[in-house]
């Protein structure tokens, strides 16, 4: 799996994501029109400091009409099938273009496999995987040969071939699909891709990197079903939640509280 964020450049990042959603932010609560406040911003009359803080505060208000303004793109290769089921189901906001295997006819079929390593690491099942993988491919390789197209010898392929693409997101979106699919309990490859993409963005904007984290991190709980024992402790479970703040409202911790 290889994940490259084609744009924004860092300089680009640095230059202009901040200050435009800085710009919707403050044009929300202005008299001045928007690009009186663009013309500041690029005098320098603005300090990083004080666009952060705001943006900070509109995004944790849930103003996230903010945040639209800005996206990011992203080269991604070496990923299955079964990891793009599941991306292109995120719909709003987000743009995908991917390698068509009705028109690509694939000529080295024996690195277009993804393999989980579950089954990698352990022998006998990774000797089904190989057995299957080689059996999809020198069939896919026979149909080409025998004149069958490509959109039809495609129907061999397990979901484990490998495909290319191109994704551009807003970083509204970007935060929402993080949080899903960071999150302890998302299905291996695809938490794989966002810790990936996290890091390219976290490389051209540390600020709005920082706002891609599982979704419990933004609503101070876990509303996992799978998480109800509290495996993962990032967040408590919502029914651990909901009775801490129950002990709370009661009065029941102040005693705690004081002691401490």
């Amino acid at each position: 799996m290889h994940v490259q964020l084609l744009f924004p450049t860092k300089e680009i990042a640095e230059e202009y994501y901040r200050q435009l959603v800085y710009l919707a932010c403050r044009t929300c609560y202005s008299e001045q029109k928007p690009e009186e406040i663009w013309q500041r911003i690029r005098d320098g009359k603005v300090r990083d400091e004080k666009m952060e803080q705001l943006i900070t505060k509109v995004v944790q208000s849930g103003h996230h009409s903010t945040i639209e303004h800005i996206v990011f793109s992203f080269s991604i290769s070496g990923v299955s099938r079964t990891l793009t089921h599941q991306l292109v189901r995120h719909r709003i906001g987000v743009a995908f273009d991917q390698q068509s295997q009705r028109y690509v006819q694939f000529k080295n079929t024996e690195d277009i496999f993804v393999e989980p390593d579950t089954i990698r690491e352990n022998p006998e099942a990774h000797a089904v995987f190989e057995e299957i993988r080689k059996k999809s491919a020198e069939a896919y390789e026979k149909l080409i040969e025998l004149g069958v197209p490509a959109e039809d010898a495609r129907f061999l392929f397990p979901q484990a071939v490998t495909t290319n693409l191109i994704m551009t997101v807003n970083l509204r979106e970007l935060i929402h699909i993080c949080g899903l699919r960071l999150c302890t309990l998302a299905q291996w490859e695809i938490r794989r891709l966002f810790k990936k993409v996290r890091k390219e963005v976290m490389a051209v904007s540390p600020f709005f990197g920082r706002m891609l984290v599982p979704h419990c991190v933004h609503e101070g709980f876990c509303n996992e079903l799978n998480n109800m024992d509290w495996h993962c402790k990032i967040r408590p479970p919502l029914h651990i939640a909901q009775e801490v703040f129950e002990k709370w409202r009661k009065g029941e911790l102040v005693e705690r509280e004081k002691s401490e």
